[in-house]
């Protein structure tokens, strides 16, 4: 797989760097970036949730970060008693992880839980109201429209 060249998108745009820094640092796919599993699910236009699965991990094990635009998860589980026990099986993972999710522009966190084994972390777009589309009124005029080439008043 070879890298794609967005120069050229970026030579004509001012303030999409955070894009371009984005498709620079997206990874694909493997084994290493796929603990622990997740889902993403929109639940409406401006509701989104993530949801982790993080068996064998308490609330105090799990830090969540939301910085510039970055959702960052974090997970250390603590020391178990059991260390001096013998397994002939560990299927259960309890390593650390971290996982990183970009966020749109205007998405915040409202909330996260912990709850048999799942994390969820609720989200929602809030656009300001200085970027929302607003309705121009549009004022009656007085009837009349200047001539211009005499500058007289003449009727409409």
């Amino acid at each position: 797989m070879h890298a794609l060249d967005f120069s050229p998108l970026f030579r004509s745009t001012v303030g999409f760097d955070r894009l371009s820094k984005l498709l620079e640092t997206t990874q694909p796919n493997d084994a290493s970036v796929s603990y622990p599993p997740y889902n993403i699910l929109k639940v409406t236009d401006d509701n989104y949730r993530i949801t982790m699965a993080v068996a064998g991990f308490a609330e105090k094990d799990i830090d969540i970060t939301a910085k510039e635009n970055q959702l960052i998860v974090q997970g250390k589980a603590a020391e178990q008693a059991d260390a001096g026990a013998v397994f002939l099986h560990r299927g259960i993972a309890e390593r650390a992880f971290e996982r990183r999710f970009q966020l749109a522009d205007h998405i915040r966190v409202t909330g996260a839980s912990l709850d048999n084994g799942l994390l969820t972390v609720e989200l929602v777009r809030e656009i300001p109201e200085t970027m929302k589309p607003r309705k121009i009124d549009i004022k009656a005029g007085n009837g009349k429209l200047l001539d211009q080439n005499s500058g007289n008043k003449k009727a409409a």
